[in-house]
């Protein structure tokens, strides 16, 4: 019998593909279940195998969905395939489409989760935007931000502080926060609503090339891809051990 999530190098990726991942969230929180989002990809593996907090975080969260191409590739690798990859940015309208309740945006530069909220009023019209706050993923600010959040009476909270710190940051503030339900990491989500990032033509998406497309028009993020190729080689090596 298959477990419940798919190994791949110490972190447990649940079995859905967008669908099934938002459909999941959904009845969560209809049923006011608290859930703990992240959209996981090939950097964020190998930064929990480094950090043994952060594969805590991992383990302990409610839902591990494959943001990335290099995770469902890593899956076949390992005859264990995962049914189709989560976006993060196609997961966010698709969750927020059907949720009930306020929403927060924290996190990203300054002005962007405002300009990401306009555009998923555009939309999607029967959202309700609680607030937006850029702040800071700092443990010293997480009192304020959570007065704030409690204060607008959210229900679902969107954080947008890049891996690892919007993981810490819902793992160290999810349970304080009385009036919310789910919390989703959501990477560069709110730069892509803003029209900070240029979005990939919907045939790149199909055939998996996003990181390419996003490494052409944002160079620097080499700096954080060189370690797929070490990645690559753990995968290939948990495949011969057969673990």
């Amino acid at each position: 019998m298959a477990s419940a999530r798919v190994d791949i190098l110490g972190v447990g990726f649940d079995r859905v593909d967008l669908a099934a991942a938002a459909e999941r969230i959904i009845e969560r929180h209809a049923a006011g279940q608290r859930t703990f989002v992240i959209t996981a990809n090939p950097e964020f593996v190998m930064l929990a195998r480094r950090d043994a907090e952060l594969g805590e975080i991992a383990r302990a969260a409610n839902l591990v969905v494959a943001d990335g191409t290099g995770i469902l590739v890593a899956s076949r690798v390992l005859r264990d395939a995962l049914p189709g990859r989560v976006p993060g940015r196609l997961l966010v309208p698709a969750v927020l489409q059907l949720v009930s309740g306020p929403v927060f945006l924290l996190g990203a530069a300054p002005g962007v989760a405002e300009r990401a909220a306009e555009t998923l009023i555009r939309r999607i019209p029967s959202l309700r935007v609680a607030g937006t706050h850029a702040g800071s993923p700092a443990p010293e600010d997480d009192a304020s931000i959570r007065e704030r959040i409690e204060a607008a009476g959210a229900r679902v909270v969107l954080v947008a502080y890049g891996m690892p710190a919007q993981e810490r940051w819902i793992s160290r503030n999810l349970p304080l926060l009385a009036s919310v339900r789910t919390a989703i990491g959501v990477g560069g989500v709110f730069d892509q609503l803003a029209g900070r990032v240029r979005l990939p033509p919907r045939f790149v998406h199909a055939v998996g090339l996003e990181w390419l497309w996003r490494l052409a028009f944002e160079p620097r993020r080499w700096r954080r891809q060189r370690v797929l190729p070490v990645f690559a080689a753990l995968v290939a090596r948990q495949r011969i051990l057969g673990r």
